[in-house]
């Protein structure tokens, strides 16, 4: 499995997350994004919502309507009732959960840095798990350090 760790210098997860989903989606995938705080939550929805003028990216939180059909999935709980084999943990909080899925991408800023280093660290134990380290620059593009 592979565990993408995205350090959040210069955007919020909001005007990030949208492009991974929809590269995602474009390719026949599902995602599970989660969040725990349900302000962040309706900020993802609205941001997956309004991301790109020329495109729909279908998606939904959790218990509002048939999770199963959701292409994306917001949910505060890592619960892939979407199928989803990709999830996005986008409140900066490590899940072991997350291990059970194919793909796990990682969002953490300056505020949760020290837990997404100590979630780098244990992973480092499991075999099976590729870890990748991405960081943002000042204008906002992505650097793989790691």
């Amino acid at each position: 499995m592979k565990v993408d760790f995205y350090h959040l210098a210069a955007s919020p997860v909001a005007a990030v997350l949208p492009r991974i989903a929809a590269r995602l989606v474009a390719a026949g995938e599902r995602l599970l994004v989660v969040s725990e705080d349900a302000a962040a939550r309706a900020a993802l929805d609205a941001a997956l919502w309004s991301w790109h003028p020329e495109s729909f990216l279908p998606h939904g939180e959790a218990g509002s309507g048939d999770d199963a059909v959701q292409p994306v999935l917001i949910a505060a709980a890592p619960i892939a009732a979407n199928g989803a084999r990709n999830i996005a943990l986008a409140d900066g909080v490590w899940r072991d959960a997350a291990l059970g899925f194919a793909r796990t991408f990682h969002f953490f800023d300056d505020r949760t840095i020290e837990a997404a280093r100590a979630a780098w660290r244990m992973l480092a134990g499991h075999g099976e798990v590729e870890r990748r380290f991405w960081k943002q620059d000042g204008q906002g593009r992505w650097e793989q350090t790691g």
